[in-house]
C-alpha cells in the first residue's frame, strides 16, 4: 500500500512539475509588453491601419475627462488585454463579445481590428502602469440614492440573489488585479451604460455580470453606479 501511495505522490509531483514547466515555457514565448511602445501608440495611434490615438477618448495617461469613455489608468494589464480581445469579431466572423446597444458595433471594434497582438499588450501594459489622477476622477453626486447604492455594493440584494459588488471589485472599488477592474472614480454614465449592456446581453463577456444585472432594475443600477464612482 505504501508503495502504491508513493507512486501516486511521485506521479502527481511529475504532473505538477510538467504543468509548471509548460506555464513557464508559455510565459517565455509570449511577447513581452513594452511600455514605451505602448505609450507611443496611446499618444499617436497608427492611422494607416485605422488605429486612433487612445488619448483622444481616454485622456492623458488613461485619465478620461469624457464621461462616456472610461478611465483606464491603473487598470489590470490582463484585464485590459482581455477587453481589447473581446471587442474583436470572432475568428469565424462571429459578433464581438463586447457590442454597443442593440447589438451595434462598439467604437473600439474598428480600432482593435487594426491592432496587432503585440500592440494590444504594449498599450495595455502602458496604461496599467499609469497612476489615477484623483483630482480628475468622478465622484458620487446623488445623495438620495447613496444608501441604496451602498447597500447593493456592500451586501447585494439577497432577496434577488444579487451578490455584493465588493466581493469582486473590493470594498474600496480598487478591483482585483488580473481579473476585475477598478470602478472607484469611474464615470457614472459609463458605469451605468455598461451595466445596462450586461443586462441586455450586448456585452457578453462576463456571464456573472449578465445574471446580476438582469436581476436589478434601473433604479438599482443607477444607485450602485453613482456609489461606485465615489469610492476611493
Amino acid at each position: 500500500m505504501k508503495r502504491v501511495l508513493s507512486r501516486i505522490v511521485i506521479a502527481s509531483g511529475l504532473v505538477a512539475a510538467c504543468s509548471t514547466l509548460s506555464l513557464a515555457h508559455a510565459a517565455d514565448t509570449a511577447a513581452k509588453p513594452d511600455a514605451a511602445k505602448g505609450e507611443q501608440l496611446y499618444l499617436n495611434g497608427e492611422l494607416s491601419r485605422g488605429v486612433l490615438a487612445c488619448v483622444t477618448c481616454h485622456g492623458a495617461a488613461g485619465n478620461s475627462v469624457i464621461e462616456m469613455y472610461p478611465s483606464i489608468a491603473a487598470q489590470p494589464f490582463e484585464y485590459v488585454v482581455k477587453q481589447l480581445h473581446d471587442f474583436r469579431p470572432g475568428a469565424d466572423n462571429t459578433p464581438p463579445l463586447r457590442r454597443a446597444a442593440n447589438g451595434n458595433p462598439a467604437v473600439m471594434t474598428s480600432i482593435v481590428t487594426g491592432m496587432t497582438e503585440q500592440e494590444m499588450r504594449d498599450v495595455a501594459f502602458y496604461v496599467s502602469q499609469q497612476k489615477v489622477d484623483w483630482e480628475l476622477a468622478a465622484r458620487a453626486t446623488n445623495e438620495e440614492t447613496f444608501e441604496r447604492g451602498q447597500q447593493i455594493w456592500r451586501g447585494g440584494l439577497p432577496d434577488r440573489n444579487v451578490a455584493a459588488c465588493a466581493a469582486c471589485h473590493s470594498p474600496n472599488g480598487a478591483g482585483l488585479p488580473g481579473k476585475y477592474p477598478r470602478l472607484a472614480g469611474q464615470h457614472v454614465p459609463y458605469l451605468l451604460e455598461q451595466l445596462k449592456l450586461f443586462r441586455s446581453g450586448d456585452r457578453n463577456n462576463e456571464a456573472a455580470m449578465h445574471e446580476l444585472a438582469d436581476r436589478m432594475n434601473d433604479a438599482d443600477l443607477s444607485a450602485v453606479a453613482d456609489y461606485a464612482a465615489g469610492l476611493r
